[in-house]
Formats: C-alpha cells, sequence, structure tokens
C-alpha cells in the first residue's frame, strides 16, 4: 500500500489552489465532492470452476465540462479513495489542456498476473456489465490504464456495443487500430513526458543534446518515454521495474529487446540498482513513471536531478514537494507532464465520433500543439504569479473548472 493518502494528498491541492484563487466556499463544497460513485461486486468464475469476488468502481468526479474521462486500473491496492483522487486529478488535466471533458477514474482491485486471459476477459466484461449505466460516448469513456491495455478495451467496447445492440466505439479510447483506436495513442503519454521534458530542458537552460535522464518504470509509460527523449537527443542512463534498476545499457531499444525476451532487464554488461538508488542518480532530468508515492519525505532529499517530470500520477508526496522546492528543483507535475495519454484519447474520441481517423503525423503534430499551449500558460503563470509549476497548473486547470460551474449555475 502507499504511504500517504491519495484523496488526502488530492484534497489538500486543491484546498491551497481555492485559497490562491479566492475562491468561495460554496466553491471549495462543489469542486471537492464527485458527483457521482459507483461500487460494484465483481463476480469471476475461475478456469477451475471457483467463484471469487472483486470490489470494483467508477468515480465520475465531474461533467461540468463535458462527458467524463479517465482510466480503469486493474491493480491490488485499488481502493475508493485511490480511485476518487485520481478522478479528481484527471478533472484538473482535462481542464488544463482544454479538452471538453471532465474527470473519471475506475478499477478493479485484483493483480491481473494472476489471471489467465480467459479470466482476463471474463472479469472485465461482468465489471463492464456493472458499470454499463453510467458509461456512454456521451457519459463516460474509460480507457486503459495501469493492469489494462487495448485488450481489456476491446472487451469492454464489445460488451457494451452487445447491449445497445450496435457498434459504439467511442465508448472507450485506448482500443486496438482495427475497432476504430488511434494512431499514436499507444506512445502517446511518452510522447507527451518527452515533450514536457524538452521544454523543462528549455527553461533550466541545459543542452537537450546529451541531457541525462533516470527513469523509474519502463511499462507503458516509462518505454514510451524512453523512446522518445532518445530520439530527441537525450541520454536515458537508467530505468527500473518492479525487481529494480540497470544502468549501463547501450540503448533503450536493446534493453527492450532483451526485457521482452526474458522478462528482466539483466541485460549482460549492465549494472544493478535500487529503485532508491536510482532516485539519487546524478542525472538532469529525473522521471517518476511508475507508481505513486515514489518521492517523499525519506527519498526526496538525496535527489540530485535538477528537473523532475511526473509520468506517474501522484508520484511526489506534499512532504516530498516540500523538500524538491527548497532545493530548487524544477517539477514539471502530473496534471500536465502526463497528459498526453488523455490527449490523444480525445483524438481518438473524436475521430470514432466523426468516422473519420487520422495519420500518425497529424496525431503527434496535434498533440504537441495542445500540450506545447498548456505547457506555456503554466510557464506564464508560474512566472507572474510566483508559484511552483504544480500550483500554476492546478491553478488552470481548478478555474476553469470553478467558471465552468458559475457559469452554468446550480439546479434548481
Amino acid at each position: 500500500m502507499t504511504m500517504e493518502s491519495p484523496l488526502n494528498t488530492a484534497l489538500a491541492q486543491l484546498r491551497g489552489t481555492i485559497d490562491k484563487l479566492g475562491l468561495s466556499e460554496n466553491d471549495w463544497q462543489t469542486l471537492s465532492t464527485p458527483r457521482r460513485v459507483m461500487q460494484v461486486a465483481v463476480p469471476l468464475r475461475r478456469d477451475n470452476g471457483d467463484v471469487e469476488m472483486y470490489d470494483g468502481y467508477r468515480v465520475q468526479y465531474s461533467t461540468t465540462r463535458g462527458p467524463s474521462k479517465g482510466g480503469v486500473r486493474y491493480h491490488p491496492d485499488v481502493d475508493l479513495d485511490e480511485t476518487i483522487s485520481l478522478a479528481m486529478l484527471m478533472t484538473w488535466k482535462c481542464a488544463l489542456t482544454n479538452l471538453p471533458y471532465g474527470g473519471a477514474k475506475g478499477g478493479i482491485a485484483v493483480d491481473p498476473s494472476t489471471l489467465s486471459a480467459t479470466e482476463n476477459e471474463r472479469l472485465t466484461r461482468r465489471y463492464t456489465s456493472e458499470i454499463l449505466p453510467i458509461i456512454g460516448p456521451e457519459r463516460d469513456i474509460p480507457a486503459p490504464d495501469v493492469g489494462t491495455d487495448e485488450r481489456n478495451m476491446a472487451w469492454m467496447m464489445d460488451t457494451y456495443s452487445v447491449n445497445a445492440g450496435f457498434s459504439v466505439p467511442g465508448v472507450v479510447t485506448g482500443k486496438p487500430i482495427v475497432l476504430g483506436g488511434s494512431l499514436g495513442r499507444t506512445s502517446a503519454t511518452g510522447d507527451g513526458v518527452a515533450i514536457a521534458t524538452r521544454e523543462a530542458l528549455r527553461v533550466r537552460g541545459i543542452d537537450i543534446n546529451g541531457a541525462t535522464v533516470a527513469i523509474q518504470g519502463f511499462g507503458k509509460v516509462g518505454y514510451w518515454t524512453a523512446i522518445a527523449l532518445e530520439s530527441m537527443g537525450m541520454k536515458v542512463v537508467a530505468v527500473s521495474d518492479v525487481h529494480g534498476a540497470v544502468t549501463g545499457f547501450p540503448s533503450v531499444s536493446a534493453l527492450w529487446d532483451h526485457f521482452l525476451a526474458n522478462r528482466n532487464l539483466d541485460l549482460p554488461g549492465t549494472d544493478r540498482l535500487t529503485n532508491e538508488e536510482l532516485l539519487h542518480l546524478e542525472v538532469d532530468v529525473l522521471i517518476p513513471a511508475a507508481l505513486a508515492d515514489a518521492i517523499t519525505e525519506s527519498t526526496a532529499p538525496g535527489v540530485k536531478a535538477k528537473i523532475v517530470v511526473e509520468g506517474a500520477n501522484g508520484p511526489t508526496t506534499p512532504q516530498g514537494d516540500q523538500i524538491l522546492q527548497d532545493k530548487g528543483v524544477l517539477v514539471v507535475p502530473d496534471i500536465l507532464a502526463n497528459s498526453g495519454g488523455v490527449i490523444v484519447s480525445y483524438f481518438e474520441w473524436v475521430q470514432d465520433k466523426q468516422n473519420y481517423f487520422w495519420s500518425a503525423g497529424e496525431v503527434k503534430e496535434n498533440l504537441s500543439s495542445i500540450l506545447m499551449k498548456a505547457i506555456r500558460e503554466v510557464e506564464e503563470v508560474s512566472t507572474s504569479k510566483k508559484v511552483t509549476w504544480r500550483d500554476s497548473a492546478l491553478m488552470i486547470g481548478v478555474g476553469r473548472v470553478a467558471e465552468a460551474h458559475h457559469l452554468r449555475g446550480l439546479y434548481p
């Protein structure tokens, strides 16, 4: 389990942001409360015939700016508090990047590595059927997250479509291309993290060519981030998985090929590190791209990187954040740094609604355009208000949601 309550962290960030914006107590009441919370029991018939029960969740934090949007997470630590906190952060993320969405999140408290493919499918389809009344392309659009992928999204889309009586590709994003997925979606979060890293180096006056980067995590976010960084001319010097970290590999691609073949990072010629040692490497940029609470009160003092770019959701605790701030580290917050995934999910949703699909080049160009606009806005507010990038990003995102609330009014 994580050491900090992600919901308490998210609420504390919101409280501080509301105070900085000068919003009212009524705004706090509205913005600190999720619109809809669903908890479901998800039965699974195992391949051996045994039946097991799992807790499932779907939280729609906000629908003020449009249908809610957010991933589906399969992980043993999934619980209601975490799901609410992630849905809240997704709300500010969508507003920060000016997407016409509110935030949502869902998941099942399960270790997907313990499931066979057929068990995973049955669990996914039953979970989808349980949350069916509150999802839809105009209501709430799920997407992949930790422990899920395009295969799960295909099952979710099919389950929804069978019940609707016709194919509804826009009910989820992150689908396979042949089912209405978007080119560029798989690498989108990593591509966005790389763009954020490049811009943070510019702000700090560090040459992008040869800039050194350590990445905690080598999954869907960490791998694609590493590939994108190398293509920009940076040097990825260390990566990690749940078993530890390695350094000294010739290239990210060589390490990835070994990982796919052997399911470990023990490429001959590399040196092993612990995950904490990776956090404390002498590098220009540190990218926590695994799970929450990596940079804490105990690990933050040893961080030597000049820049931290949050590829994961909530990787820095408030205490860790304050330590980094005191050290003069530029932190690019999660709601900005990892927003590439939801931006390209938005593109996928638009393409599904239009039944007209874009080229990979168009996707990357539009991703860069939206993300660069958000980065410039965060940089400008940070400079003008003399606040951190995290405070700036939250002020923009929360401010836009609050404005939408004010304009729509309170019914009845």
